[in-house]
């Protein structure tokens, strides 16, 4: 076993050996899948996959400062979601609350975590929706930039958006003909959820599922995507550094 962990960790160094440092990614989203399929497997409950995979997400926040990523969007709750039952959601909302306070606790590198709520607070249980405003005040020098989607649905941010645009027109005196006349992917941009960052330039999704289920459906036009076997309890550093691997071997092509 001892030799095994030693190839083990020779592998995954000359994996990061690899990775040029120029072609690393500033923006990663992560559609965070497969807790209840990892439970099942394992023949636990539920909630222990999903407290399983709340660690895992501490530690890949961990493993984004050390490769100096700045800034990652975790999709932990869908608005899909809201919909399971309603002990399952009791339990889960628990555990993304344990987990915001993990994360805003945390220190890697000795450099505190951004967290920035994305989705609609006002479908969120009130507790899990005050903890989100309580830990998102802003971080002098922070390792990672986290934005925690919960709540969060890829149609609505977009309706959302457009929302907000017809409203400030309303209240500046223009009629519905004369925003449609001048409005421009900028101006939807510019009232997104994630207004003023980047859009990733990796998505990556674990579990096998090959599909974006409404995560970041505007932001993510000109992304890379990345489908991981791995449930996202077992979802490894090796893992990750192959995704990355695979991201710097590739040739971006924006519009074409």
């Amino acid at each position: 076993m001892r030799l095994q962990n030693l190839l083990y960790r020779a592998y995954e160094a000359r994996l990061q050996r690899e990775l040029p440092e120029e072609r690393m990614p500033q923006h990663i989203g992560v559609v965070v899948d497969g807790n209840r399929r990892w439970a099942r497997l394992a023949g636990g409950s539920t909630s222990e996959g999903h407290a399983a995979g709340a660690r895992r997400i501490v530690e890949f926040i961990g493993w984004c400062a050390e490769l100096k990523i700045p800034t990652v969007t975790l999709y932990m709750l869908s608005t899909d979601n809201m919909s399971r039952s309603a002990e399952e959601l009791e339990k889960l909302t628990e555990i993304i609350g344990d987990t915001l306070n993990s994360l805003a606790e945390s220190r890697p590198g000795g450099r505190p975590v951004q967290v920035h709520p994305v989705g609609a607070p006002e479908l969120l249980p009130q507790t899990l929706a005050a903890r989100l405003h309580e830990i998102s005040g802003p971080q002098q020098d922070p390792a990672v930039h986290v934005n925690v989607a919960v709540g969060y649905g890829g149609r609505r941010e977009i309706v959302d958006a457009v929302r907000e645009l017809l409203r400030e027109a309303d209240q500046a005196g223009r009629t519905p003909g004369e925003v449609a006349e001048s409005l421009s992917p900028a101006d939807i941009s510019s009232k997104l959820y994630t207004r003023g960052q980047p859009d990733p330039d990796l998505i990556i999704r674990t579990s096998g599922e090959q599909r974006l289920s409404g995560f970041l459906m505007w932001q993510s036009a000109y992304s890379e995507f990345y489908f991981c076997e791995a449930l996202w309890p077992d979802f490894r550093r090796v893992d990750f550094l192959r995704a990355l691997r695979d991201y710097s071997r590739r040739g971006r092509r924006f519009g074409g």
